[in-house]
């Protein structure tokens, strides 16, 4: 779960990040604010459509179980792992 929510949050940030080495290439600093207070919202609207794009993505590729689940459980004495069937 906290790669997955790592992943969403890098994803998001990347605009951002895009954003900052565009600045840094034309020789402005990209620690103003005044750079980045027109583009903010773009920004953020890009990184949410980066996240958005990222979950439709693995929608469609995800792997499919047809089978059902088999859960833990015990057969002559010992236990075996659960998994899907």
């Amino acid at each position: 779960m906290a790669r997955a929510l790592i992943d969403d949050v890098l994803l998001f940030l990347l605009p951002f990040a895009v954003f900052a080495v565009w600045l840094t290439l034309r020789q402005r600093s990209p620690l103003r604010w005044v750079h980045w207070s027109d583009h903010a919202a773009r920004l953020a609207i890009a990184g949410a459509a980066l996240v958005i794009l990222s979950f439709v993505v693995v929608a469609f590729t995800a792997e499919r179980h047809r089978d059902g689940f088999v859960p833990t459980h015990i057969e002559n004495g010992r236990v075996v792992p659960g998994q899907f069937r």
